[in-house]
């Protein structure tokens, strides 16, 4: 990839900057989405990625950059143009501004079409340099598909990898580092909501970033397409004018080195998608999980495992002064509910069109940035929300001696070891009567088992708290 790659990815940076200061302050209280408006302060880096104004600025690109690969080609009407030229061209993507942008708009109302608008904004900015000669190769045998399929994937790339993903991984690092400080806090277990064999809270926990960090690992290898072939993905028009190029070598050449995009061979007028649609997929895993987390906590939250940090000056009920909602975890709930039915609809609508292709994929494909800035919301309330737990061990400690009985799992099993008759079924008929199990039951019950004594102790000192296996060897192998 260029210097321009890099120069266009700088600009995504600059253009969130920009919206967030010159729009979004008077903008939020009357935007038509809450992405836009209540929740901007989340999601305003991703507006240089997926806004308008984006979207025209990555079209800009890709045109330019094209230009300037037909004009390294030994094309007879290309061979006498000025380097300065060429850095004028250049100069156009990078110094593409918010004026730029709307320039292109104001075109687009005359002619009523989005792409064009972009070519006879390029044209315009050229009409009286040393390029006007050349003008004519803008867009120079292409279709609008071949810009737009290039623009959108080069923007959920860089969205991807510069916004959501280090965000994602910010999280992980969060749940790591709670794992760690929470290994060595035994916990009650909870199969189908009853009380289960113990754990431990950090191993838990560790669980929620395992499974993201696989899930990440499985998005990374998604390749990132993009189509250009012409209009219906033959390259008729540049086999007709310049037979003696190779214009699918060109191809392949100028998405991979240029763009940093993987071209798809066979197409239609429009790339598949299938991959695109892959991606998709792989965030509704990745949010399957951060709802998963969100859920738990909630629920860890209601059961007092885990108290929360009151900030000054929030109220958490409009009628209950002494309410402290877990609000971030159910704001990342919605979110996610939000963003997955998005992503599934993107997924199951793009990759398919009616012969060499239908509109629809056009105004579906303005939505991409939707679902990622909710998925946005969503990984920024759950570290709000993470960030403001604290552990209540007493009520965590208290739940385990309430329930003496979930170690009946192990001496069943010891029992086994020993090969005493129908173990299992002596700890059912001890456990199922109906009265409460403590720890004075438990001892009678070995007490009196046919084992010798050495067994009898090794029972003895099983207790809730140390039942719990490999639980905090599993978080310590992985984490330090």
């Amino acid at each position: 990839m260029g210097k321009g790659k890099s120069v266009i990815n700088n600009h995504a940076k600059s253009l969130s900057l920009s919206v967030n200061l010159h729009i979004m302050k008077n903008f939020s209280l009357f935007a038509l989405s809450p992405v836009d408006g209540r929740y901007q302060n989340y999601t305003a880096s991703l507006a240089g990625y997926f806004s308008e104004a984006a979207l025209i600025r990555y079209r800009v690109f890709v045109e330019v950059e094209y230009f300037l690969a037909l004009a390294a080609l030994p094309l007879p009407q290309m061979k006498d143009m000025p380097d300065e030229g060429k850095m004028m061209m250049l100069a156009v993507a990078e110094n593409f501004s918010d004026d730029d942008a709307v320039r292109v708009k104001e075109i687009e109302k005359e002619i009523n079409h989005d792409v064009k608008a972009v070519e006879y904004f390029i044209k315009e900015k050229i009409q009286n340099t040393s390029l006007a000669p050349w003008s004519e190769f803008v867009h120079f045998g292409l279709t609008s598909q071949d810009i737009n399929n290039t623009a959108v994937p080069l923007s959920v790339k860089a969205a991807v990898q510069q916004e959501i993903i280090p965000l994602m991984e910010v999280l992980t690092g969060r749940l790591i580092r709670m794992a760690d400080d929470m290994v060595d806090i035994p916990m009650l277990a909870h199969t189908h909501g009853q009380p289960a064999s113990p754990t431990s809270l950090g191993k838990e926990i560790y669980v929620f970033a395992e499974r993201i960090q696989q899930q990440i690992t499985l998005l990374k290898q998604i390749p990132f397409n993009g189509k250009f072939g012409g209009a219906t993905g033959n390259f008729n028009a540049h086999v007709v004018a310049y037979p003696g190029i190779d214009w699918v070598d060109f191809g392949n050449d100028f998405l991979q080195k240029k763009l940093g995009l993987s071209r798809q061979a066979v197409t239609t007028q429009i790339e598949h998608y299938d991959n695109l649609a892959a991606l998709f997929h792989a965030f509704m895993r990745i949010n399957n999980v951060m709802l998963d987390l969100a859920r738990d906590f909630w629920t860890y939250i209601s059961m007092h495992y885990f108290g929360q940090k009151i900030v000054k000056g929030e109220i958490g009920s409009s009628a209950m002064p002494h309410k402290v909602n877990p609000i971030d975890f159910e704001n990342a709930e919605g979110n996610i509910g939000i963003a997955n039915a998005l992503f599934g609809h993107l997924a199951a609508k793009l990759p398919v069109s009616r012969l060499q292709r239908d509109l629809t994929d056009s105004t579906v494909s303005r939505n991409i940035g939707v679902p990622f800035a909710h998925a946005m919301i969503a990984y920024r309330s759950l570290l709000r929300g993470l960030g403001k737990v604290k552990v209540n061990t007493k009520t965590i400690d208290a739940d385990l001696e309430e329930n003496w009985a979930v170690i009946a799992e192990a001496i069943q099993t010891i029992l086994r070891r020993e090969g005493v008759d129908t173990p299992y079924e002596k700890l059912k008929q001890l456990t199922r009567t109906g009265e409460k199990i403590t720890k004075t039951t438990l001892q009678q019950f070995i007490n009196n088992l046919d084992v010798t004594k050495a067994v009898k102790e090794e029972m003895l000192r099983i207790t809730p708290q140390n039942y719990r296996g490999y639980s905090h060897q599993q978080v310590i192998n992985r984490t330090r």
